[in-house]
């Protein structure tokens, strides 16, 4: 091995720190050797007392290729001393202490054996992508570490390592761990800025990553023409890069140019093409997702050009849809995807952004965005409640909550009061045999359910296919619709010639093998023979899928409703248009979208929920106003989740399930929807200024609109008896649902202090307006003759506003101070008034004049 490589510098202090500590960050750039020299050089340290070192790697090629690098400068094969474990492949022996493993395996090897008992060293390469494996991995260990560290004979040490590390905060977080960091051997990289026009594409002005897509094969030939070497680009998708593939492989075949894809999906053997040196003469354009963006060496390449995007999996907890987005990356993606550039020579970048433009400083770890399902199952069967592990940053309480209501749903999980056992406010749940058998599957949680669930009822053919299909990207045309049962017989029809096809086999293969299911020639009938049932197989996905139960909606025969409460739409031209119920396997949608789009389903007939799928119907009671119809009504409904399967009228209903109905209503609607008169609006002011002056008796009823609301639902549910429609509920009395609130000693109160007329010094009793605040008294001048003193209520706290009227009944003046209106204002209003209403008195002295609501005439009179 190189003793030149940067790394070497660092591994005297990488060994210090580990054996004073039980968990150190490692920064070192592209190039430094990290991932080949770390493992190695740990391998004789006397700590590791002769155990393991795992090695976490984000991707599988990466994962392969680290372990066999390592073995060749061991001079061995991989599967000795080095060996890997990734999906679909192993190479490893009795002899292997170096394991390079894939990220997910390492939460099943915890499940297996939470202390590691035979791991030494834990190293969590290129860490900074933060995958929710790698997340959970590392959370799973640190608390490992915890509980089990005292009975290990050696504490398991732990290494973070990557480029582009937020290293401040993870030494942090690892209870200031010693952070190394190491210089790089990286050429140097010319970086040129070359954001593509807006409005490139038509009616797409405002869709970045459509102007990339369309501007990228200029990009290439541009790079191609003025650069020698290798290119590297980085595009977001599968789709950009098989649709760039086509438009440059026509022109580059001619010019001894190979264009080599390069993404997760593609079988090892092809990703192992994409990475080689080409052959002598030719020159490689390599199209790439950010699988390239660390980890992997490709040989040759001189010059990066860097779409700015990545395609981002993101979670939306409402639907229980996982969406694909196209997101800018981060600072820290970006120099990762610059420095391929300079692994072997100096080299150049071009970056499709604008310069000012402004990124993240790292990705937003997948623990934030990502369904969480797999996870809280792993934490669960490992012993430990998600909510409880010392995480860098805690997942979104809202995935936490989808997850285990889906759990639950698939049988997995038994909810909190479920069991018998556990009270409904404890909040804990337990897992189920069913639960334990699902999560001993290295498979998402729905797949487990699919498989356990076929393998029971000798359908287990299918359903691997099923699952491999879901795995990999779809092999029917669009105009092959969406029946799960055509993709079955592509698959079956299909040759081995098709890596696809050939990659599903595989997959499938293993689903058997991990369900101790032999595939023979028999098996194939059998399976063969089951897919041509679309209702067995519509059943299963049920099953697995029961949140995505769908119904037509009979509109047009492309709208459907689904169990989640979700709005989706098929084609409308799919040959499974207009089948009443659909099992649906896949949607896809767009970010704010209140509907998805099927994408793979299966027809389930209804008769199933009367058989297997009976135990997701829900039967509830549903009593309630019917807006439309004005009245009450009564249904026994079947559901499954919000989806109605059936409804029947139910005529004899119990009094306090009208009452619940009609206070629903009321809460919906408001109380306007009773019948006010102008008392009953009165006598609720009355009450409500009592209850604001703390009148005695104290204890004054809330009325205002919660208030009473509340009151009706607890104290006067009696008046809404027999209410069954708004003509009966406008016949309830206001007046005697307010008086039902007071006490005998505030009724009396009521009417003393806060009567609804007083008597003025006319001898006239003259009604006040409670509904005004403060309450109005609007009484003719004339009749308050010789009152100076403002008339108050509520034992005195509240003065009355005066509504000094005209003759006509018309305001002349508004005051709550009659004594001085009398001596200042009245003189002005009596010299405007006098010869406008000549027979009511106009007296110089209000004061001393007798008060009267009669002319000046029949005042005599009397």
């Amino acid at each position: 091995m190189s003793e030149s490589l940067p790394i070497f510098a660092q591994l005297p202090a990488l060994r210090e720190a580990l054996r004073a500590h039980h968990c150190v960050v490692l920064e070192a750039p592209p190039g430094a050797g990290k991932t080949t020299q770390v493992p190695l050089a740990m391998l004789d340290e006397p700590w590791l007392a002769g155990r393991k070192i795992l090695m976490l790697e984000p991707r599988r090629l990466a994962a392969r290729g680290a372990a066999e690098r390592m073995a060749s400068q061991l001079g061995e094969r991989a599967g000795d001393t080095v060996g890997y474990r990734v999906r679909m492949e192993s190479r490893v022996s009795s002899a292997t202490r170096i394991e390079v493993i894939t990220e997910g395996i390492l939460a099943r090897m915890l499940n297996d054996d939470p202390a590691l008992s035979e791991v030494g060293l834990l190293i969590f390469d290129e860490f900074h992508e933060r995958n929710l494996d790698a997340d959970l991995g590392l959370a799973l260990t640190l608390e490992g570490q915890r509980l089990f560290g005292e009975l290990r004979e050696a504490p398991l040490k732990v290494v973070l390592m990557s480029a582009t590390l937020n290293g401040g905060q993870l030494s942090a977080y690892l209870g200031d761990a010693p952070l190394l960091r190491s210089e790089g051997r990286q050429f140097p990289v010319t970086k040129h800025y070359v954001p593509p026009p807006r409005g490139r594409v038509t009616g797409q002005s405002g869709s970045r990553s459509r102007e990339v897509l369309s501007a990228m094969p200029a990009q290439i030939r541009r790079a191609l023409a003025d650069h020698e070497g290798n290119i590297l680009v980085f595009l977001p998708g599968q789709r950009e890069i098989q649709h760039i593939a086509r438009a440059l492989q026509s022109e580059t075949a001619s010019q001894n140019i190979v264009i080599a894809p390069l993404y997760g999906s593609l079988g090892l053997d092809a990703q192992r093409r994409a990475i080689a040196a080409p052959e002598p003469g030719w020159r490689k354009v390599v199209l790439a997702t950010d699988i390239a963006e660390s980890s992997l060496t490709i040989d040759g390449i001189t010059v990066v050009i860097d779409s700015g995007l990545r395609r981002q999996a993101l979670f939306d907890p409402r639907s229980g849809i996982v969406r694909l987005a196209d997101t800018g990356i981060s600072t820290a993606s970006a120099e990762q995807r610059a420095g391929r550039a300079g692994r072997v020579a100096p080299g150049v970048c071009y970056r499709m952004w604008p310069e000012e433009q402004s990124l993240a400083d790292f990705a937003e770890p997948e623990i934030l965005t990502s369904e969480l399902s797999t996870m809280v199952l792993q934490c669960l069967r490992w012993g430990i409640d998600p909510r409880e592990l010392p995480w860098i940053d805690p997942p979104p309480a809202a995935h936490l909550d989808q997850a285990r209501d889906l759990l639950v749903s698939l049988g997995a999980l038994v909810a909190p009061g479920d069991d018998g056992r556990s009270a409904p406010e404890s909040g804990t749940v337990t897992l189920t045999p069913l639960g334990e058998a699902m999560s001993d599957l290295p498979v998402a949680p729905r797949l487990a359910r699919l498989l356990l669930s076929a393998k029971a009822v000798g359908c287990a053919g299918p359903a691997c296919d099923i699952a491999a299909l879901l795995s990999e990207r779809d092999i029917a045309s669009s105009q092959t619709g969406v029946d799960v049962s055509a993709r079955l017989q592509l698959l079956r029809a299909g040759s081995e010639q098709d890596g696809r096809i050939r990659q599903i086999r595989r997959q499938s293969q293993q689903y058997a093998r991990l369900l101790d299911v032999e595939r023979d020639a028999k098996d194939s009938r059998l399976a063969m023979a089951a897919a041509a049932d679309p209702a067995r197989l519509a059943v299963l996905i049920a099953e697995a899928f029961p949140d995505r139960i769908a119904r037509c909606r009979q509109t047009n025969g492309v709208e459907y409703q689904l169990s989640n409460g979700r709005a989706a739409t098929i084609g409308e031209n799919d040959p499974l248009r207009g089948n009443e119920f659909l099992a649906v396997l896949e949607l896809s949608g767009r970010e704010g979208d209140s509907r998805d789009v099927i994408r793979l389903a299966a027809p389930l007939a209804q008769e199933a929920f009367e058989g297997r799928l009976a135990p997701l119907v829900r039967r509830e009671l549903s009593a309630d106003w019917d807006d439309s119809k004005g009245r009450f009504v009564a249904q026994q409904l079947e559901k499954v989740g919000k989806l109605l399967l059936n409804s029947t009228a139910v005529k004899n209903i119990a009094p306090e399930q009208r009452q619940q109905a009609v206070f629903s209503l009321l809460r919906r609607r408001g109380l306007g929807v009773l019948s006010w008169r102008n008392d009953d609006r009165q006598l609720r002011a009355r009450i409500a200024l009592l209850a604001s002056c703390a009148c005695r008796p104290g204890g004054w009823p809330d009325v205002a609109d919660e208030g009473l609301l509340r009151a009706c639902e607890a104290r006067l549910s009696s008046f809404f008896d027999g209410v069954g429609s708004l003509r009966d509920l406008q016949k309830v009395e206001v007046k005697q649902l307010l008086l039902g609130l007071l006490s005998w000693e505030q009724q009396q109160a009521l009417a003393r202090e806060a009567p609804e007329a007083i008597a003025v010094p006319s001898g006239s009793r003259i009604r006040v307006d409670y509904t005004q605040s403060p309450p109005v008294l609007a009484v003719k001048l004339q009749e308050m003759f010789g009152c100076e003193t403002t008339p108050c209520v509520a034992e005195g706290r509240q003065p009355l506003l005066i509504h000094l009227l005209s003759p006509a009944r018309r305001p002349l003046q508004v005051t709550s101070d009659l004594a001085g209106f009398w001596r200042s204002s009245y003189h002005d209003v009596k010299k405007d008034m006098k010869g406008r209403y000549p027979r009511h008195p106009w007296p110089d002295d209000p004061l001393v004049a007798k008060a009267t609501a009669y002319t000046k005439r029949r005042a005599a009179d009397t």
